[in-house]
């Protein structure tokens, strides 16, 4: 498995139309800035290796690139610092992204494919190992599932109107109100509830549907005319039980409150740690990293949640035998983060989790 990030995007936009001059300057100041979170002035960047300008040169450069949008001055005194867009225009054109080494492959492997393990413990050890290799948060979205079935019942309310209740195998609980034909009895009830029991017992709605519907269509189920049309009826309206939602596993969450010493920065943290409780939005971000292949970077306020205006989110999808995407894993920590780092890391966990699922389905 030596594959390399699918992630490195071809350079876009603004990064081409600068000069090579300011593209120098400008990939130097987001790297410092990177390696340090501080600002970096002409003065230092004159001093650095690399760049045969003089500060006053520089300092000119600088300028412009901050009437583009792309550096900002966090004091009035201070050097610069890269925007979010100046950011974003450096991971998509300027970031330069290599494989991991060998031993770190070695051991993002060798931690996650313990012999026996189930995928629910692999993706919460995958989740663990990212936060630590990365010192950020491990983010993971697990595949949605449909929970086997227990029990379905069927109880009337009023006329047409009937509650179905499913139970499944692993206690979860989901109530429908269905419509359904005038003339129920309490018979034509048992009756319904018991046949979708019998042949629902320990499989999943979706692995019983089309044999239920075949046989009632066929004529072939032991149900007289009411009680298959109150059968057909919950099956066309049923859409699972709520264990089908993804879920999100979360590790490494005070590596969040690393570095935070503006009290500003400290609210948007509490608030991240709020959304990150809900978990809805952030699983739906997530769920954005399963529309292409590799990584997906997201970055500071191109996030609708304003508790991820300082943060960035790294994620890439993993997939199933079938090279179907069911999760998503990542990290999430602060827009100043090592992407050249951890973009790989996160690419190389996903191929490694993807194989694992294929090797055990």
């Amino acid at each position: 498995m030596n594959e390399r990030p699918s992630s490195k995007v071809p350079t876009l936009g603004p990064v081409g139309e600068l000069s090579e001059r300011s593209r120098d300057i400008f990939r130097t100041i987001v790297e410092a800035y990177l390696e340090t979170g501080e600002p970096i002035g002409s003065r230092t960047l004159a001093q650095r290796g690399g760049l045969t300008l003089s500060a006053a040169s520089i300092r000119n450069v600088m300028s412009d690139l901050e009437q583009a949008g792309l550096l900002k001055a966090p004091h009035t005194s201070a050097g610069r610092v890269p925007t979010q867009i100046g950011l974003r225009m450096f991971v998509d054109g300027l970031l330069e992204v290599g494989n991991l080494g060998p031993d770190e492959r070695k051991s993002i492997e060798g931690q996650l494919a313990a012999s026996g393990r189930k995928i629910d413990d692999v993706l919460m050890q995958a989740s663990a190992l990212l936060s630590g290799l990365s010192q950020c948060a491990g983010l993971v979205v697990t595949p949605k599932r449909e929970a086997p079935l227990k029990h379905v019942e069927f109880v009337s309310l009023a006329p047409q109107r009937t509650l179905v209740i499913m139970v499944g195998e692993d206690g979860s609980v989901e109530n429908r109100i269905l419509e359904t034909p005038l003339g129920l009895t309490p018979s034509t009830f048992i009756e319904a509830g018991n046949y979708l029991s019998a042949r629902m017992r320990g499989r999943t709605l979706e692995e019983a549907r089309s044999e239920i519907l075949t046989e009632i269509t066929a004529q072939k189920a032991e149900l007289d005319g009411l009680a298959a049309k109150l059968v057909s009826a919950g099956l066309a309206e049923w859409g699972g039980l709520q264990s089908t939602m993804p879920s999100l596993i979360v590790r490494g969450q005070a590596r969040l409150l690393e570095d935070v010493a503006a009290t500003s920065e400290l609210e948007r943290v509490r608030q991240l740690f709020d959304d990150i409780e809900r978990k809805n939005d952030l699983i739906q971000l997530l769920e954005l990293a399963k529309q292409g292949d590799g990584v997906r970077i997201f970055i500071g306020a191109e996030n609708k949640l304003y508790s991820l205006s300082g943060s960035s989110v790294i994620a890439a999808p993993y997939a199933d035998q079938s090279h179907r995407v069911v999760g998503v894993i990542g990290v999430i920590g602060p827009t100043r983060v090592n992407y050249a780092r951890i973009v790989p890391m996160v690419d190389y966990t996903a191929r490694v989790i993807s194989r694992l699922i294929s090797q055990q389905s």
